[in-house]
């Protein structure tokens, strides 16, 4: 390792031409400069400097000539690192919005490459219900968002078609009556397009349970408490399809959609869309409900 401050001596005493000059300009004794070219010369193994002794000038040899050239170059990266780092750094902060429940793993490794290319930026993620999303981007709080919505709802700036299935538990309650619905809270998608499928039908219905988490929904669907319309992706092995057959008729898919303020992207937003654009896009939409 070589000692920066040795460099900025040997580098001193070869621009003064003189061991006592740069002794004044350093601010230390001749002896203690001479020292210091000295320790130099033992780290590297070559004599660096030489000394007229007549007219008592001081220059570099060849082998100082290379060194004190890498020595400047050394000295200015190091200068500049100082500065910007003793420099006060404003990290720009973007706030994406996700629909709850999104699955962890594909965010996870989704952010942190995001970060790792982006130091400069700082991603704040916030997940709730969609309408809750929408509402962010409308007051400020968030700069892009994902939601769930009707398909071709407005401007966005990447969409996915989501495919919708009744699902069922194996043991459920016998037909006939009114059909037991297993629900999100009031302004999710999902709980729209079931209600309305089962009015448009003529068929009664009543909540038997409601949820915020997909998990609570899915499981209040395998153990029988009622039916559910889910995307596909979130049914599990312990659901049963429900179809025509069963009084459950298909109903047209809903939509996973970036978006964003009406306004231009800056570069960060941009490349954040383009990072969500290729991890849901490999296996189409891998989220919650809206």
């Amino acid at each position: 390792m070589l000692d920066l401050e040795l460099l900025r001596t040997l580098v001193c005493v070869v621009d003064e031409g003189s061991f006592t000059r740069a002794a004044s300009r350093v601010h230390r004794t001749q002896s203690t400069v001479s020292q210091q070219v000295r320790k130099l010369e033992q780290g590297v193994g070559k004599t660096l400097l030489w000394r007229d002794r007549a007219g008592g000038n001081v220059s570099a040899t060849e082998d100082g000539e290379v060194m004190v050239a890498y020595a400047r170059r050394l000295l200015a990266i190091a200068g500049e690192a100082e500065h910007v780092l003793s420099a006060p750094r404003k990290a720009s902060v973007l706030r994406l919005g996700i629909p709850e429940d999104f699955d962890v793993a594909q965010l996870t490794a989704l952010l942190a490459g995001f970060a790792a290319s982006h130091a400069d930026v700082r991603l704040e993620t916030s997940s709730g219900m969609s309408m809750d999303l929408r509402q962010g981007l409308e007051s400020g709080d968030l700069d892009l968002a994902l939601v769930k919505r009707e398909p071709a709802d407005g401007p966005c700036l990447a969409a996915w078609p989501e495919r919708l299935v009744w699902v069922g538990g194996a043991q459920r309650a016998s037909e006939g009556g009114a059909v037991p619905l297993v629900l999100f809270p009031q302004g999710c998608i999902y709980r729209k397009r079931a209600i309305y499928a089962l009015e448009s039908a003529g068929r009664p219905w009543h909540i038997a349970y409601h949820s915020h988490s997909l998990a609570g929904v899915q499981a209040a669907v395998a153990a029988g408490l009622g039916v559910s319309l889910l995307p596909a992706f979130a049914r599990l092995d312990t659901h049963e399809v429900l179809g025509e057959d069963a009084g459950f008729g298909p109903v047209p898919p809903t939509e996973l959609a970036i978006v964003g303020k009406p306004r231009a992207l800056n570069a960060a937003e941009q490349h954040l869309v383009e990072a969500l654009k290729q991890a849901i896009g490999q296996d189409g939409p891998d989220a919650s409900p809206a």
